[in-house]
């Protein structure tokens, strides 16, 4: 099976791409989503997550305090590092599990850190969503209670992570169509040159 990640910074439109080619019949991943579900449900990475944050992690339900995290982890890179050198592997542990029981020949799999993760360099290529900077950010800022400085510090987190030269472009800048780009990525993956 051919992986395909799907990736690009925070209000680039990749899960919109990611629901596009689920809808054209191709399964896809969302390793955000996944995370969140293993963080909350794996009990041995819950464990790890408590011993490196402390137990404000998760709130007396057991669920994850995603405020609490977000404030310590964004606010020190270090820590985000070793947090997500915990949580990544369980991710993608988790993602090859789900490859193996796909009767398709080809899969996708959206991430924001396709390097960070390790998937960049398992995928058989790369689609990058991208959109301008101003467009992500009203995005992120009208679906998330998120001000302006802080979608442009999570952009910042996330910038070394789309240095991706072999990638394919896909531009999400509201203007130009989403499907006839996503279709024509999909035709170069099916019928290469």
């Amino acid at each position: 099976m051919k992986l395909v990640v799907i990736t690009g910074g925070i209000g680039s439109g990749k899960s919109v791409v990611s629901r596009l080619v689920s809808l054209m019949g191709f399964p896809a991943y969302d390793c955000d989503s996944m995370a969140k579900w293993l963080m909350n449900n794996d009990e041995q990475l819950k464990a790890r997550l408590i011993a490196l944050l402390g137990d404000g992690a998760y709130s007396s339900d057991g669920c994850l305090n995603r405020s609490y995290v977000a404030g310590r982890i964004f606010a020190d890179d270090g820590l985000r590092l070793k947090m997500n050198g915990i949580v990544h592997p369980a991710v993608k542990n988790h993602l090859r599990a789900w490859i193996a029981t796909s009767q398709k020949s080809l899969a996708f799999a959206e991430t924001a850190l396709p390097h960070e993760s390790g998937l960049g360099s398992e995928a058989h290529a790369v689609w990058m969503v991208d959109a301008p900077v101003e467009v992500r950010v009203q995005r992120v800022m009208k679906r998330s209670a998120m001000t302006r400085q802080q979608v442009l510090g999570r952009m910042a987190a996330q910038a070394g992570e789309f240095d991706l030269d072999e990638a394919i472009h896909i531009v999400n800048d509201n203007r130009q169509s989403l499907i006839a780009q996503v279709a024509e990525a999909l035709q170069s993956l099916m019928c290469p040159d």
